[in-house]
């Protein structure tokens, strides 16, 4: 195959012969894609024939012909860029459809790449350094941050945040970005965004094994993915204030690590019993959900990369979606739809919270009598605690946001679901 290669969509077979069934048909150099007529399947067929190609050594994929349209041609660059190849699609249309598929690939690229990056490479604060030198370039004006790590976590109150990441070298970190384009001090704040942003989790004393702790440079995915989606919701003209806090820290054993039984109180006086270490990331999200919760926006959204249950029960397609308000679920899933970015509700009632009980404490923070059957919607129930408005929060549980090996669809490592979502999301037109 040659470095670049022309990408076409065609209604009809253009091949005869061995390949007249065949849905990727190749003639002299051109690659053609026969689609049919339903509309179900067509965007996740071009997403399979693209990583069927991509497999096949095409460097670089040039889309031609009319039948893309901004749909089919982000379809099939999900499918076909992976690590090394995360902006290697040459777009077809208008100059404006064509420049703006190239900043949403870009802003994919950079979350991506973020979270596919070692443990090595990428610690708590470093993270937050990336995550402000990204979007500070975007919109240098309207960028202000603050950033509280190790010892000053505890004056400032982040316990969660504190205690998961003492236990390692790197110092855990919070970090509030202010999106701020009116640039008016006094300015309300119309949405938060709240990142899990563990950059390795051994699990600390209830450890890992060694393959469920092999991919856990992803668990900063959260983090990755709603800065990716203020990146490019700033992008696409992003009127209103926002501001983002990303929870970083790693979960690491040492003499100094948080342990089985210890209780963490928590700022809103939520006292938490530690029944599972590898329980961490709704640790540090608690934090960071006060922390937006005082800021009184209308809306809040966390993303985590939170529970195996999620992606037990979603199969890893869909992103698992929590919330206490049906109204903001039902918007989600329309914007989701139109963005093709799978979600799915899963339950969630203040009950949930109760689900954790703790003789020593207000909860702990997993329920391991149980065996932890429904251990996501516990997760979230847990989360809901520190939650001031529940009427303006979703959840995002992000089971599609990593892919351990290939599948059909998606290349091995990070996918970037849910930023073009959560951006619509924030945006000012979208506002429940």
């Amino acid at each position: 195959m040659s470095d670049f290669t022309h990408i076409q969509l065609t209604k009809t077979s253009i091949a005869t012969g061995w390949q007249a069934n065949n849905r990727e048909q190749f003639i002299a150099d051109n690659v053609y894609i026969v689609i049919n007529n339903d509309p179900i399947n067509l965007l996740r067929e071009i997403q399979q024939s693209a990583r069927k190609l991509e497999n096949l050594g095409i460097e670089h994929a040039c889309l031609v012909g009319e039948l893309w349209d901004e749909a089919s041609q982000w379809a099939f660059a999900m499918g076909f860029t992976c690590v090394n190849k995360l902006t290697n699609i040459t777009f077809t249309g208008s100059d404006a459809l064509i420049d703006k598929l190239e900043k949403k690939l870009v802003t994919y690229a950079w979350s991506r790449d973020l979270t596919n990056q070692t443990p090595a490479q990428l610690y708590p604060e470093k993270l937050a350094q990336l995550t402000v030198d990204y979007i500070t370039r975007l919109a240098p004006d309207f960028i202000s941050t603050k950033l509280i790590s190790g010892e000053d976590l505890i004056t400032a109150g982040w316990t969660g945040i504190y205690n998961v990441g003492k236990g390692s070298v790197n110092p855990p970190c919070l970090l509030e970005l202010d999106y701020n384009p009116s640039q008016n001090e006094t300015a309300p704040i119309q949405a938060c965004l709240v990142g899990k942003g563990i950059t390795f989790d051994s699990g600390g004393y209830s450890m890992k094994s060694g393959p469920g702790m092999f991919s856990m440079k992803c668990d900063m995915g959260g983090a990755a993915v709603v800065a990716g989606a203020l990146a490019l919701a700033i992008q696409q003209g992003l009127s209103q204030r926002v501001k983002l806090f990303l929870c970083c820290a790693e979960n690491m054993v040492s003499h100094n690590a948080f342990k089985l039984g210890d209780i963490l109180t928590y700022k809103n006086g939520v006292t938490v019993e530690i029944s599972n270490t590898d329980a961490e990331g709704r640790l540090v999200l608690a934090d960071g959900l006060m922390a937006a919760s005082e800021t009184n926006a209308p809306l809040i959204i966390d993303a985590a990369t939170l529970t195996g249950a999620s992606k037990v029960a979603t199969g890893g397609e869909y992103t698992a979606l929590f919330s206490l308000d049906d109204s903001l679920v039902h918007k989600a899933q329309t914007l989701a739809a139109q963005v093709n970015e799978p979600i799915w509700p899963l339950p969630l009632a203040k009950w949930h919270q109760d689900n954790c009980p703790s003789a020593f404490a207000d909860t702990t923070n997993s329920n391991i009598k149980n065996g932890g059957l429904g251990g996501a919607s516990n997760a979230a129930g847990f989360l809901s605690r520190f939650v001031t408005n529940e009427k303006g929060w979703l959840h995002f549980d992000l089971s599609a946001a990593y892919h351990a090996s290939q599948t059909p669809s998606w290349a091995e490592g990070a996918t970037g679901q849910s930023i073009a979502l959560i951006a619509e999301l924030i945006s000012a037109k979208n506002r429940v």
